[in-house]
């Protein structure tokens, strides 16, 4: 019977340690269970931000490419209208009548003797007006000129474009941005 008492003692030993060593395993789990959850929820909490941020920045990149897009049309639009208005000013020069272009003219002229002492005349075929009454050497007609003139010296090395299209073209390059100013604030 001693044999059966050590072998129970023996055994009653071995399941306490078994015992002790599955609570301590139990432990151990739970504490590497519980380390592994805080290690997801610290890596599930940086993924948020991160996600969030991201979509922040799509967000703000959207609203950038529509106000841009919104910019582009509008641009586009006062683009349109300016450019509508050039071709109406230069429309308005060219059809004016013959008084009123006979004083514009004059008056080119005038400006170009300052550069030219007796200048000749290159203006439309529409145009009828004489060399004496522009106060020109002589005049000329090309097809090429819609209205204005171009005057020139006697030996064709200087010249000086008046015409109404080149005139309005360099005040209009000179004051565009004063007139988008004004049109549109």
């Amino acid at each position: 019977m001693a044999l059966n008492n050590v072998t129970a003692e023996i055994n009653s030993l071995a399941d306490s340690k078994v015992q002790e060593i599955q609570a301590q395993t139990a432990q151990e789990i739970h504490r590497i269970q519980e380390e592994t959850e805080k290690k997801i929820a610290g890596l599930k909490e940086s993924e948020d931000k991160r996600l969030a941020d991201t979509l922040a920045r799509m967000d703000r990149q959207e609203a950038s490419s529509a106000e841009l897009e919104s910019k582009k049309v509008v641009l586009a639009k006062k683009k349109e209208i300016l450019s509508e208005v050039f071709d109406e000013t230069l429309k308005e020069l060219e059809t004016a009548s013959a008084d009123v272009k006979l004083a514009q003219y004059k008056s080119m002229v005038a400006y170009a003797k300052t550069i030219i002492d007796s200048p000749k005349a290159i203006m439309s075929e529409n145009d009828k007006f004489t060399a004496k009454q522009l106060g020109v050497k002589s005049v000329e007609q090309d097809s090429r000129i819609v209205a204005g003139l171009i005057l020139q010296s006697e030996d064709g090395q200087i010249e000086i474009d008046m015409q109404y299209s080149a005139l309005l073209r360099t005040v209009w390059d000179r004051g565009i941005k004063d007139v988008s100013d004004i049109l549109f604030g």
